[in-house]
Order: structure tokens, then C-alpha cells, then sequence
């Protein structure tokens, strides 16, 4: 039995002749501390399938399991990590992820919730900012306070829909790797949704195209054959890593033109242009 299951899903939008069906004959298997990327075209379903997972949505039909039980709700259990940051804008840092905490262990005592919050502030390097409201921080710090407040929350699983897509290179090189660390420590099962391959291969066991809808469905997975830790530096040069990246792009284009060819849906495909880590 895996971690998490996703058996023969759809998930159809609408009704009648209004339907559409979004996602068709998903099926995914993730095992207890893997870190797996979903990699897909810019409007082919990714957020879809995060909130199936994250039970924020209901599928059509099929079922998603988590350690056997099926997901019928939202759970502390799958903590996610949004693009948009999700903040609240009157709140300080502190108070962000605090909200998150009591919530989580309503039971604890206040200071084992304050203990627990300043961690995983300094845990991402915020605690020079851990009075500023959202508005006074920069992109990259409100994502940090977003990875801080699911981490805080003790998930058993992490979901990060996109998170670093909308931060500069640098910034989100940055991000990475403090994602990584904080994931090689307890070895928390993750599923990164990505629209850049390099950063899919950098940071996960394995690689899964989603093919772009209607009717999204899995590609075949690549497995990462790159020992960890990773260095960036180093993967430029990586004979793995460039032949990994350029099957990953090559199905990726066919696919691609493929779907150009059969409908009139115009599909942007994600990051594919070379480029080297810093």
C-alpha cells in the first residue's frame, strides 16, 4: 500500500453540455518519504489534481487515499504550500504562522505553540522580520513565512502547488534548497507541482509529465538517477542530468505538438529553455 494513492480519478467541471472534464484516469503512487514532481503545461489541471489531494475538492469519480483512508476533507496531515502565499495581510509574521499552530495543537500549552512558531521562523531565516506584516516583506520572505507556517503544523505530507514560479532565479534557487534541507531532516513525503523542469529534476526521486487537457491525463515517470545531496554546480555537467532533462523536454514538445495539432487550445509550454544553475 502507498503513502498516497490516487486511483483511476476524473474530475469533470460543469454539467451537461457544459461539461468539461479536466482530469481523466489519474493514477499516481506516492511512497512514505519520497519527494515526487508533477511537471505540465500552464492550464492542464496541476491545481486541479493539488486539491484533490488536499481534499479541498471532490473527485468525479475514482478515489484518493492517504495511508489507506480515503481523503474526504482538508487535514493538518497534508500541509500546502501555495504560489499565492495565502497570508493574512493584517498579521504579523509571527502571528501567520501562530494562527496555523493553535489551530494544529489547540491543546498545547502557549508556550509550546510560541516555541514551536519562532523554530520554523528561524528555521527559514525570518526572525529578523518576525514583527513585519506581509506588506513589508519582499516576495521571497512571504514565501518563506508560507513554507514556515505549513512546516509548523507538523504535515505528514507536503503539497507544493507552484510555489517558487512567481520569485526571481535567485531568490528561488535560494528556496530550493531550504526546502531540501528542511525536507532531507525529517524525510516528509512531498509532492512538488512544478512548471520548470530543471527544478523538478534538482529536487525530486522522480518526474511525472501531466498531459494538458481536457481530458489531462499521467505521462510515463522519470526516474532521478542523481545522488543526493545535489550539487548545482556540479549538475551542469551531469551526464544523468542532461540526458534526464532532454527525454523529460522531448516528450514534453511531442506532446505538445501532438495537442496543437488536434485542437484549437493554444498550451504554454513550461520552462524547457536551457539554463544553467548559479
Amino acid at each position: 500500500m502507498a503513502y498516497l494513492e490516487l486511483n483511476n480519478i476524473y474530475k469533470t467541471y460543469g454539467k451537461g453540455t457544459n461539461a468539461t472534464e479536466v482530469l481523466s484516469n489519474i493514477n499516481l503512487h506516492i511512497e512514505e518519504g519520497e519527494f515526487v514532481a508533477i511537471v505540465g503545461f500552464s492550464g492542464s489541471g496541476k491545481t486541479t489534481l493539488v486539491n484533490l489531494i488536499n481534499g479541498l475538492l471532490k473527485p468525479t469519480s475514482g478515489e484518493v487515499l492517504f495511508k489507506g483512508q480515503p481523503v474526504i476533507d482538508t487535514s493538518h496531515e497534508r500541509g500546502v504550500i501555495f504560489q499565492n502565499y495565502s497570508l493574512l495581510p493584517w498579521l504579523t509574521v509571527y502571528q501567520n504562522i501562530s494562527v496555523a499552530v493553535k489551530e494544529t495543537f489547540p491543546k498545547e500549552s502557549k508556550q509550546f505553540r510560541d516555541t514551536r512558531v519562532k523554530k520554523y521562523i528561524e528555521m527559514v531565516n525570518l526572525t529578523p522580520a518576525i514583527h513585519k506584516r506581509p506588506g513589508e516583506l519582499s516576495g521571497g520572505m512571504r514565501q518563506r513565512v508560507s513554507i514556515a507556517r505549513a512546516l509548523a503544523m507538523d504535515p505528514e505530507m507536503i503539497i507544493m502547488d507552484e510555489p517558487l514560479g512567481a520569485l526571481d532565479a535567485l531568490t528561488r534557487g535560494n528556496l530550493q534548497d531550504e526546502i531540501l534541507s528542511i525536507w532531507d531532516e525529517n524525510k516528509r513525503t512531498a509532492l512538488l507541482i512544478t512548471n520548470d523542469v530543471d527544478e523538478g529534476i534538482y529536487m525530486a526521486d522522480r518526474i511525472i509529465p501531466l498531459r494538458p487537457g481536457p481530458n489531462a491525463t499521467l505521462g510515463p515517470e522519470f526516474k532521478i538517477n542523481i545522488d543526493r545531496p545535489r550539487d548545482k554546480t556540479l549538475l551542469n555537467d551531469d551526464p544523468e542530468f542532461k540526458k534526464t532533462r532532454n527525454d523529460i523536454i522531448e516528450y514534453l514538445m511531442e506532446i505538445g505538438q501532438e495537442r496543437t495539432t488536434t485542437s484549437a487550445t493554444e498550451y504554454i509550454l513550461p520552462e524547457l529553455e536551457p539554463r544553467h544553475f548559479d
